[in-house]
């Protein structure tokens, strides 16, 4: 199985690390969360798949982890889940026997999906106020907001009036 992760993250030109036999750390590049670290880790009965999505929310509890639960059922492979201090991974378990070039290239691109296209709406549910105050702050300083824009609709103070 080791053999056929290596074959898979090899012809989908993925950059990984293999700290140790059977795990592979694999870079996932996105466009608005910019990388998603990704664990593959050969078990004796299944693939492990772990990725870090975003700390522990600051805010907004509830409506937070209310959108996570309501996003696992639609998912494919891999699930959200919490660490024992609330930060936020997608993880799954993958039978071997179910394990090619093809699934493990399904289940990358799932990671890679969730974790880009939901990121955002992560980050304004559990961090909207600490996202205006970084808006606010670099506003004072002349320092550039570039790569806050995807939150300008919430964070900037002149489109709240506009």
């Amino acid at each position: 199985m080791i053999a056929a992760v290596e074959e898979a993250l090899k012809a989908g030109d993925l950059p990984y690390e293999q700290p140790r036999p059977g795990a592979f750390l694999v870079k996932l590049p996105g466009q608005h969360k910019l990388a998603t670290m990704t664990w593959l880790i050969v078990g004796d009965q299944a693939l492990h798949v772990e990725a870090f999505f975003c700390r522990r929310p600051d805010e907004n509890h509830a409506d937070f982890y209310r959108w996570l639960l309501t996003k696992n059922g639609s998912m494919y492979g891999v699930h959200f889940a919490l660490d024992p201090i609330g930060d936020v991974y997608l993880v799954g378990r993958i039978p071997l026997q179910a394990i090619s070039e093809e699934e493990i290239d399904r289940i990358l691109g799932c990671v890679l999906t969730y974790a880009d296209e939901w990121f955002d709406r992560a980050l304004e549910l559990g961090f909207a106020s600490s996202i205006r105050r970084e808006w606010e702050w670099r506003l004072k300083r002349g320092e550039s907001t570039a790569n806050l824009a995807a939150f300008a609709r919430f964070a900037d103070p002149g489109r709240e009036s506009a």
